[in-house]
């Protein structure tokens, strides 16, 4: 508890400081050498602990569709995957969402909407729209053999977040099939949520010979994706912590009490998955990973900040402290993605034109996914719509979720937070009612387009938008 205020409080450090001990008669006898890297091995230590990669760009022609662009576009009609129109069982589903399979073996039918006959008359026409961006925001087509290999020569995702997160696992298990093979098989049993969920490339792919792999990459032990689920990004004792350091004379939550109910929830604390995140190879590969948190901010859960006086029971004091929770989240993510560059940075440096020398991985960034509501009655819907409105009843926290990603973007805001980016591009899954799985309007179906539109979107920003180190 006490490393997770430590961190919280640290102040940003630049990713480059220049030391002030090389005079100008210095630098001049080692004007024969080029890499940075020799001139810090030469430093004394001190002077070379401050240093940090740089974040240049590189002269790589970059993209041209920012987040908002791409949210700006539209759905539009494409013929059907198939021709067929009698979807009768759950195999169906592949050829009436143009599959070949997926290798998640999790809830595999309820990923893919196809659990419940009395919707199979959504088949083929929910698996009959593409987003278009605007004209002017420039894309590759979604190929999922180039993301594969990106994932293998860039670096692979870590998907952190609620089952809304796994949906999004669930349907890059079918894009990438069958070239990647899932773990765990839960048809043999059940791990329960909070188990990591993997994506590994199968060595039996066609791919594997065009792929041009990282030293210490092992087929068998390097994920391509993994999955984990934390609900909140941050466990609930440094939550309740947090808040009773910023709110000791709340009048909701007094000292030493929870600000939880008994509510089933899964959550870590931060320095545990980027942990994961930052580990090398072989056992990771990691270069992005993308988080995403909302669902489960209500005051069912935050019952502590409940007042029955205030609208909609108080769900006012829980984005109040969504937004500060966040900024705590980003300062303690930021500065342990920093220790871990400089770190990683050390341990190269020290290798340096030795046998095993260690591979220059690349960047490591995070992108945050802005979350949805979901959408009250959303199995009477065959089409996208034209505009989301909120729902009439007001379920669960749907209609203030609007509030909760304008209050992570502000914090995001912050130039203290270079390695962290927030991608507003929740509209495309907000015109889109009729894609929901079939047992609650919030999950999304695999194969209707909206999570593989996260996937494309996601693949372009880190492989286009954003500069990388030369």
């Amino acid at each position: 508890m006490a490393a997770f205020f430590k961190a919280t409080s640290v102040p940003y450090r630049p990713i480059l400081s220049v030391p002030r001990l090389l005079s100008p008669r210095f630098l001049a006898l080692l004007g024969i050498f080029t890499v940075l890297g020799l001139v810090s091995y030469l430093l004394p230590l001190d002077y070379r602990h401050s240093f940090r990669p740089s974040r240049r760009p590189s002269t790589e022609h970059r993209g041209t569709c920012p987040p908002r662009s791409w949210a700006a576009g539209k759905w539009s009609s494409k013929p059907p995957p198939t021709t067929r129109t009698n979807f009768t069982q759950p195999q169906d589903a592949y050829e009436f969402l143009g599959l070949e399979g997926c290798a998640s073996s999790r809830e595999h039918w309820w990923h893919l909407a196809a659990d419940k006959p009395e919707l199979y008359d959504r088949f083929p026409g929910v698996a009959s729209w593409r987003w278009s961006p605007p004209p002017d925001c420039s894309v590759r087509e979604l190929e999922p053999a180039a993301v594969l290999q990106d994932l293998v020569e860039q670096g692979g995702w870590l998907l952190v977040g609620d089952s809304v997160t796994e949906n999004h696992f669930f349907s890059l298990s079918c894009l990438l099939y069958p070239h990647v093979r899932a773990t765990p098989d839960y048809t043999k049993q059940d791990y329960g949520r909070d188990h990591p969920q993997n994506l590994y490339l199968d060595k039996s792919s066609p791919l594997v010979s065009s792929i041009n792999f990282p030293p210490g990459f092992d087929i068998e032990k390097t994920p391509l994706v993994t999955f984990r689920r934390v609900d909140l990004l941050i466990s609930q004792p440094q939550l309740d912590a947090l808040y009773h350091t910023l709110h000791s004379d709340s009048k909701y939550v007094r000292t030493n009490e929870s600000l939880f109910s008994d509510e089933a929830t899964w959550t870590l604390d931060p320095a545990e998955y980027v942990k994961l995140f930052t580990t090398p190879l072989p056992e990771g590969n990691y270069a992005t990973m993308v988080v995403s948190t909302g669902g489960h901010w209500t005051t069912t859960l935050f019952a502590g900040l409940k007042d029955t006086g205030m609208y909609n029971d108080g769900i006012e004091n829980v984005i109040d402290f969504f937004g500060e929770a966040m900024a705590a989240w980003a300062r303690q993510v930021q500065t342990l993605l920093d220790d871990a560059a400089q770190a990683d940075w050390e341990t190269r440096r020290t290798w340096v034109g030795r046998p095993g020398a260690r591979h220059r991985r690349s960047e490591w960034r995070v992108v945050v996914r802005a979350y949805l509501p979901g959408h009250e009655d959303c199995h009477s819907f065959r089409a996208p719509t034209s505009s989301y409105e909120k729902g009439r009843w007001g379920w669960y926290n749907w209609n203030e979720i609007g509030k909760y990603n304008d209050a992570f973007e502000m914090v995001l805001q912050s130039d203290k937070y270079p390695g962290i980016h927030f991608l507003p591009i929740d509209r495309p899954a907000l015109l889109r009612p009729d894609a929901h799985a079939t047992g609650d309007c919030l999950h999304i179906m695999s194969g209707a387009g909206v999570l593989e539109g996260w996937t494309h979107y996601i693949w372009h920003y880190v492989t286009r938008e954003l500069p990388r180190r030369t």
